[in-house]
């Protein structure tokens, strides 16, 4: 095993299922939090498009509206039967989000607005004070079968 392959792979290979990680409440950390979501979910073979943006709009609020000075956010995706579930805890569990219309020239608060038209469902949930739990819920389609490439093609000849 060569030295670049040890700490960071051996935090990404954790068991299927299961992955969470602390970052920093501040724009790099939310960014991070989206690659490395992006990058679990590829290793457990599923699409990462549409979770890695739910994942980047709960994690810029958790580093915006749920900063406080010295702490951190934690980032959790669970595979729960066909259903992924993303979660981001903060430490303003005083400031619940809630989804409202922005004003139309205002250049952010639409994250919300992002994460109900994306996700199956969404909340909050309250956590040991002063945590909260801002989650999102994804149905995962289902598996393909058999070999890539030998499924009917709607009738068309080859």
């Amino acid at each position: 095993m060569n030295a670049e392959n040890t700490g960071a792979t051996a935090q990404l290979n954790h068991r299927a299922g299961d992955f969470s990680l602390l970052f920093s409440s501040t724009p790099r950390g939310a960014r991070l939090a989206r690659l490395l979501a992006a990058d679990q979910l590829r290793s457990w073979g599923l699409p990462s498009g549409t979770a890695s943006q739910i994942v980047a709009e709960l994690a810029a609020n958790a580093a915006t509206h749920g900063r406080l000075p010295g702490r951190s956010f934690r980032m959790t995706l669970a595979l729960v039967g066909d259903t992924l579930r993303i979660e981001v805890t903060d430490t303003r569990g005083d400031r619940r989000p809630e989804c409202q219309e922005p004003d139309p020239y205002a250049e952010s608060g639409r994250g919300l607005l992002i994460v109900a038209a994306l996700a199956d469902c969404w909340g909050v949930s309250e956590d040991c004070f002063p945590r909260k739990i801002v989650w999102a819920e994804l149905k995962l389609p289902a598996p393909e079968h058999g070999p890539p490439g030998s499924g009917d093609r709607g009738g068309q000849q080859t």
